[in-house]
């Protein structure tokens, strides 16, 4: 079964994190025009350390590198299965990495004094816990999914297999080892 709700959230969220990044990079704008896509407004001559390279390098790698956890966990999708035992930990660390980028972000805007921080990084936290929690409930669905279809497998392995010896007893013909 494909995974057509985890697919379409890593891709979101591998896009999202990746022009945020692009954002960060371009020389005009920096972090200022990052944080002003998310929601925050912030008057530019007041924050005059945001457009730094020291601060707008880290940044843009940590946001390239989260963006690259999702777009890893869109492809493990594609290519893996439910029943392989790490389907979850690229989801997982994806999901960690960003809130731990988002977290980042808040402390240190709340360093520098940026108002309407908190809001617009609860939002997007949300945001990304509701994904995951979408994701874990579409894996958890299909492997339920599989697992009832091995049992009725089985159930109707089991009944063929009972009616068939209670017609070779009615019938009296021998069991499989020759005798009653």
């Amino acid at each position: 079964m494909r995974h057509v709700l985890t697919s379409f959230l890593s891709v979101h969220w591998a896009i999202v994190f990746a022009l945020l990044a692009l954002i960060c990079i371009d020389g005009n704008r920096g972090v200022a025009a990052a944080l002003g896509v998310l929601g925050v407004t912030i008057g530019s001559a007041r924050f005059v350390d945001l457009e730094n390279v020291v601060v707008v390098a880290p940044l843009a790698i940590a946001l390239l590198v989260v963006s690259v956890l999702f777009f890893w966990a869109f492809v493990d999708t594609l290519i893996n299965d439910t029943a392989s035992p790490g389907a979850d930990s690229v989801v997982r660390i994806a999901f960690i990495s960003a809130s731990g980028v988002l977290s980042m972000i808040l402390i240190g805007g709340a360093a520098q004094g940026i108002n309407g921080l908190f809001m617009v990084v609860a939002v997007q936290l949300a945001a990304l816990l509701a994904s995951y929690v979408a994701m874990l409930a579409e894996r958890r669905s299909a492997a339920v999914s599989d697992d009832a279809d091995f049992r009725a497998t089985a159930h109707g392995m089991a009944k063929a297999a009972a009616h068939n010896s209670l017609l070779s007893l009615i019938s009296g013909r021998a069991g499989p080892k020759g005798g009653r």
